[in-house]
């Protein structure tokens, strides 16, 4: 069963597709009310993981435990009142307005008597507003860009609502400016809304400067987990991703900062040096 402090939890869980085990008797306790980022190299399990936290992939041992109970044991309804999802790939229906699309997320909230509320238009409008896309909310999602549509997406899941939120890979496709806005906002999600976030990021820099607890994966084991401070060093960083580096401090936020060494620059001999 997951601790007193954790509504999101995996017990000794296995997991994969078909027959490609990604991950064995993993166990994790996501701390609530935090902001929990899970890096990891390329295909060592982070968005399996997460996947199977959200219920889309579904362990073929062990259990996902969400408010104490398997969340197996919950209604689809039930689950997306509790928990949103933002997956790394989404497709739209052809044609759907950015609003319709947004709109969406709401669906967990209705039912055989619950019609559209004011309640409802409120949230869609807030969604779009904190992502930034207002002004799109009457263009056909198929005409947007890459980095808008992503926005689009999260502004869905914002829609729901809920007090858990799983977001994989959320700054795909966002230039910089865009990516610090997206992290920016889950941020805030997380301090001054109660939000619990738990996203798979691959920018190291980004998930040190805005997590308040990281998750480490290597070839579907849990190498390490705690905060940035505690956790970040060379040794660290070799370990998870085979790359050297040292460590200093962000000026601006105070996090570890990664500078990778890369290979050491070939002496030029003098006659190349002469041309």
């Amino acid at each position: 069963m997951p601790t007193d402090q954790s509504r999101l939890a995996a017990r000794r869980i296995t997991i994969g597709y078909r027959d490609r085990i990604v991950s064995e008797n993993l166990s994790l306790d996501i701390p609530d009310g935090r902001f929990t980022v899970i890096i990891g190299p390329n295909a060592c399990g982070k968005s399996t993981l997460l996947r199977a936290l959200a219920r889309i992939t579904k362990p073929s041992e062990g259990a996902v435990f969400l408010d104490g109970m398997a969340i197996a044991t919950y209604g689809t309804r039930e689950v997306a009142r509790r928990l949103g999802m933002l997956p790394q790939f989404s497709a739209a229906p052809d044609g759907i307005l950015v609003a319709e699309l947004v709109a969406r997320g709401r669906f967990p909230h209705h039912g055989l008597m619950r019609r559209w509320s004011s309640q409802d238009q409120t949230a869609v409008t807030e969604a779009l507003a904190a992502t930034g896309i207002t002004d799109l909310a009457d263009r056909p999602v198929d005409a947007l860009s890459g980095g808008q549509r992503q926005r689009v997406w999260i502004a869905l899941v914002l829609a729901q609502q809920t007090p858990l939120l799983l977001l994989d890979e959320p700054t795909s496709f966002l230039d910089i400016a865009h990516q610090i806005e997206v992290l920016e906002l889950m941020r805030r999600l997380n301090r001054h809304h109660g939000r619990t976030l738990v996203a798979v990021l691959h920018d190291l820099n980004q998930a040190f400067r805005y997590a308040d607890h990281v998750v480490a994966l290597r070839d579907g084991r849990i190498i390490a987990q705690g905060t940035p401070a505690a956790l970040v060093s060379a040794d660290f960083v070799e370990q998870v991703f085979g790359l050297r580096c040292c460590i200093i401090t962000d000026p601006v936020s105070g996090a570890p900062l990664v500078i990778p060494l890369g290979e050491a620059p070939s002496p030029v001999s003098d006659d190349f040096a002469a041309g």
